[in-house]
């Protein structure tokens, strides 16, 4: 699970340490991903607070123009903080979250689409970078905006797919199934209709 500035901007009149820490007993055991500033001091910080609020949290660090969210996600890491590198747009921006020793790292499928860019091409290659040099990285995809996201994304091989939940709710529908099992439907009832009976003597 993942959350953002975004996210929490729907959740309005919320406290943010209140409600990460029940999204976090709810999701545990499972990892959930809280994201804090853009500022390298104070993300540092944050992290460290953050980090106390459950044995499941996750820290999202940026990838800053200036490379400074690498660095917090070495210092971090070296503390036993694990982190999830967000706002990534290419395998070069990978190559360098996994070299930090990020847990996690998180490309934007659509966003990647929307800058011209090969988003399945672009996960194949971090996926490749990961396991061709053996790093204990994670990679996560977002950014999904219909169902048919999820099948090039599951395509590309990922380790992690962050649906929205109303995308999720979307994937079991598909209108000739429905058609199909109500075809089946109907044949069942005539033919119990017209069943033969066995009688018991």
């Amino acid at each position: 699970m993942t959350t953002n500035q975004k996210i929490f901007l729907k959740e309005k009149g919320v406290n943010f340490e209140e409600q990460s820490k029940k999204i976090l007993k709810i999701v545990y055991p499972h990892p959930v991903s809280l994201e804090g500033t853009n500022n390298l001091d104070e993300l540092i910080e944050t992290a460290r607070e953050y980090n106390t609020w459950g044995k499941n949290v996750i820290i999202k660090v940026p990838m800053l123009a200036d490379g400074s969210g690498l660095k917090a996600v070495n210092i971090l890491e070296s503390e036993g903080i694990k982190t999830n590198v967000t706002a990534m747009m290419s395998a070069n921006q990978a190559f360098l979250a996994v070299t930090a020793g990020a847990s996690y790292a998180s490309l934007f499928f659509n966003r990647i689409r929307d800058s011209g860019d090969d988003p399945v091409e672009v996960i194949k290659q971090s996926r490749a970078i990961i396991d061709e040099g053996g790093y204990k990285t994670k990679l996560i995809v977002g950014s999904i905006r219909n169902p048919n996201d999820v099948v090039e994304i599951a395509s590309a091989k990922p380790h992690i797919i962050t649906i929205p939940y109303k995308i999720l709710d979307q994937m079991p529908y598909h209108e000739t199934t429905v058609k199909t099992l109500k075809e089946f439907e109907q044949a069942w009832e005539e033919f119990k209709a017209a069943e033969k009976t066995i009688v018991t003597v």
